[in-house]
């Protein structure tokens, strides 16, 4: 019963670390406190916080002074902005030197004045690291100190500088935010795309419209009956209503439409009444704009709101006051029933791999069962995504869960980064999914146009988690290309599902999966699949919108965008995954076969007499059956999964794939490859589709056979049949069960001296039974 699964590439597997971290040693000892960043390793940072200076001497002949910090430890220099004219300058930057590259017992910090020649030396600052206090949080932040400037010889004169100099670790609250040693070549404008960040998705709703139907359009050619259609539009999104089928000034629709929106509610929608006079000739009846703001919203099963009648105004009217508005006396109306759903869960993501399936309303959304803890430690061997710039990698993690986002910050120019930075989610769900991503920054200098590379992304379902243990782990990043399967790398990564409300996680086994309203009003499947794609859309958007912006194509690949479209590759793989599940059918049938067979007669004896036990004692079978999957569980957990699970490139058919077949999935839609490419293609879909019409044509003779049994197309065959069932009705009655039971067991079960080779016989009835394949053109 244990299926064994093959075994894949050693360099795509996953790898058990050890790594010194506060919350493996405390779990060895069955300690279960957990404490704030003990899922990394402690990184100390000498932090210099540059807050301001006073009475700065004017070293221009002009009078003026533009006044800048440079810090120096070392081969390391940071540089805060230089401020025009300004004798008390306030810089408020904090700068962050790595321990482990300190190359220096002195910090230099110098104040200078900013020059078209040669930038002047107006005093510095110099202090031993020796006396740097160290601040562990939750001590309060450290206050910054008056240092007297000192000139190049060491004497004291005019100038004060305001720093605070302290060590510390990742956990600092300045750490998010400060300058760090490796960005020392990135302009201040760019410094920002560096920075680790949090980020939130914005509260979703589904818009649900009803168009009714409209009265009194007024046409401008009043000899033709308008073939009204109505467009909807929110923002970019634009849906049309069916042709109604009463045509005429009157129409009639009871279509209904849907969309995505998004708090603050600040779209409008436009409702236009359209009339299709020709192929490509549409002219305007009305038009009507609606506030989102003003759309009620309903919770859960309560009754919708009340449909409304809207005046529909020409195109020219739209945007005229409500006075001039007041003073027509006719306008044509529409019917509309609007209302924003807030008992859904608005699908942003695929639902295979979901990390959210809370309802959109607050007031609806279950308890917090846990606490997920994830410490993005570090990676290795990742490939330069720069080489052609001299450069190696400048790498940074995104990853989502629920509507929570986390960013990063940026390492620089390096293969082997650390991070070792530590993050916290609420679980609503056991059966969600956390997605981390690894992407290479390409907006460090500036350049707007260029895309975020992809380096890898790892999925992990927390279901799969033990409570309170520490999972740490090299992850392979695997990205499929035009090119085949690459391995960019490895993902070190330390996680904890912790519990808080066990009886609640149970009881989330038994609950349906999404909202109620899922289930009571289901959304039409048409739908589905668009709503999710604008779903997206709009999260990407306005995440782009944040400081520093998460990428469109960061979102797009964390979201996985394109996962509903067609690719053979994800075919293949999917077509194996149902051999692979129907392969254990497959081997209790030939079991069955061997037993029946008497391949080892010590077994079919045994089973001989198991099934007379259960012939005797009817009331054995249940329990034995339950007893059995019990007796089964306890011995597979033996070989339960000791790892989380990651991608794995054989079940995705990824290492072995054809670079054609690649070229097609990576290709756009519609798609701009030749046509002769196009045309290959084509025909090897086509050649794919016929074996699966076939395997469906085969299904459905099936069917139709054992349809045929009692409805007469073969009047003999019926005939034969329910004479037979008659026979048996009668045999049975009079026979008692038990001994009807022996006879076809011991039949069923009976030597292969007393087989014959030939198919039986019910076997060559049910075959000769009509199927309605013959009627087929």
């Amino acid at each position: 019963m244990l299926m064994q699964v093959p075994k894949q590439n050693p360099e795509f597997a996953l790898v058990e670390t050890s790594p010194p971290l506060a919350a493996r040693l405390r779990y060895r000892r069955g300690d279960k406190m957990s404490t704030t960043y003990d899922l990394v390793e402690q990184m100390h940072y000498l932090y210099v916080n540059v807050v301001k200076a006073r009475d700065l001497p004017v070293m221009d002949v002009s009078g003026s002074l533009d006044p800048y910090v440079e810090v120096k430890l070392g081969n390391y220099k940071g540089v805060t902005k230089h401020l025009e004219k300004n004798q008390n300058p306030v810089w408020k930057q904090i700068f962050a030197f790595s321990k482990e590259r300190l190359q220096s017992n002195l910090l230099e910090v110098t104040v200078k004045d900013k020059d078209f020649v040669k930038d002047d030396f107006v005093g510095r600052v110099v202090i031993d690291l020796t006396e740097v206090p160290l601040r562990v949080p939750p001590d309060s932040p450290l206050a910054p100190q008056w240092y007297r400037l000192e000139n190049k010889k060491g004497e004291k004169h005019k100038g004060e500088v305001m720093l605070a100099v302290w060590m510390g670790t990742q956990a600092d609250e300045s750490f998010p935010e400060a300058w760090h040693s490796d960005a020392h070549n990135v302009s201040h404008t760019n410094l920002a795309n560096t920075r680790s960040k949090v980020y939130f998705s914005p509260k979703l709703y589904y818009l649900r419209v009803q168009v009714i139907e409209a009265q009194d359009l007024v046409p401008s050619d009043k000899g033709r009956s308008p073939e009204a259609v109505v467009r909807v539009q929110l923002g970019s999104q634009m849906r049309y209503t069916r042709p109604s089928p009463v045509k005429g000034i009157n129409p009639i629709w009871n279509d209904e439409l849907m969309f995505v929106a998004a708090e603050p509610f600040e779209d409008f929608i436009v409702v236009t009444v359209e009339d299709r006079v020709g192929p490509n000739n549409v002219e305007i009846l009305g038009r009507e704009i609606v506030s989102v703001r003003s759309i009620p919203s309903r919770h859960e099963t309560s009754k919708p709101p009340d449909a409304r009648w809207y005046n529909l105004h020409r195109p020219s009217a739209v945007g005229e006051e409500e006075t001039e508005k007041k003073k027509e006396k006719f306008s044509s109306k529409i019917h509309l029933r609007m209302c924003l759903e807030a008992g859904y869960h608005v699908l942003d993501e695929s639902t295979h791999f979901s990390s959210d399936l809370q309802p959109s309303s607050k007031h609806l959304r279950k308890q917090c069962i846990g606490i997920l803890e994830l410490g993005i430690l570090s990676a290795k061997n990742l490939l330069p995504m720069k080489g052609k710039d001299g450069r190696t990698t400048d790498a940074y993690c995104v990853a989502k869960y629920g509507n929570k986002w986390i960013r990063t910050r940026t390492l620089l120019d390096t293969l082997f980064p650390r991070w070792n930075e530590q993050y916290t989610w609420e679980v609503y769900d056991p059966c969600t999914v956390i997605t981390i991503g690894v992407f290479d920054n390409n907006h460090i200098n500036g350049s707007s146009d260029s895309r975020d590379q992809r380096i890898g992304k790892v999925r992990i379902r927390l279901s799969t988690l033990e409570t309170d243990r520490v999972y740490t782990h090299y992850y392979p990043l695997l990205v499929l290309t035009p090119g085949g399967l690459r391995k960019h790398g490895e993902l070190h990564l330390a996680l904890r599902f912790t519990c808080t409300a066990r009886i609640n996680m149970v009881a989330q086994y038994g609950r349906p999966l999404l909202p109620k309203m899922h289930y009571v009003q289901p959304i039409p499947v048409r739908h589905i699949d668009w709503l999710r794609h604008q779903a997206m859309q709009i999260v990407a958007a306005r995440l782009v919108r944040a400081e520093p912006p998460l990428r469109h194509e960061a979102v797009e690949y964390m979201l996985d965008v394109d996962y509903h479209m067609w690719s053979l590759r994800r075919s293949k793989a999917n077509f194996h995954r149902i051999m692979s599940l129907l392969s254990g059918v497959t081997a209790v049938c030939r079991w069955l076969h061997d037993i029946c067979t008497w391949r080892n007669p010590i077994t079919t004896c045994l089973v001989h007499v198991l099934f007379l036990i259960l012939v005797c004692y009817p009331e054995l079978i249940l329990p034995t059956i339950f007893l059995y999957l019990f007796v089964i569980g306890i011995w597979n957990y033996r070989f339960r999964p000791r790892h989380p699970p990651h991608m794995d490139a054989r079940l995705s058919q990824a290492e072995n794939a054809h670079p054609d077949e690649l070229d097609e999935e990576f290709d756009g839609f519609p798609t701009r490859k030749p046509a002769d490419i196009v045309r290959m293609r084509y025909d090897r879909l086509r050649s794919v589709a016929g074996r699966v019409q076939t395997v469906v044509g085969d299904l459905a003779t099936q069917g139709e056979r054992a349809q045929a049994i009692l409805s007469w197309r073969d009047s003999r065959a019926t005939a034969i049949f329910i004479i037979f069932s008659l026979i048996w009705a009668v045999f049975i009655y009079v026979t008692p069960f038990q001994v009807v039971a022996v006879l076809v067991g011991l039949y069923m079960l009976r030597h292969p001296r007393f087989r014959s080779k030939m198919p039986s016989v019910p076997v060559n009835f049910f075959k000769r039974l009509p199927s309605k394949s013959d009627m087929m053109l």
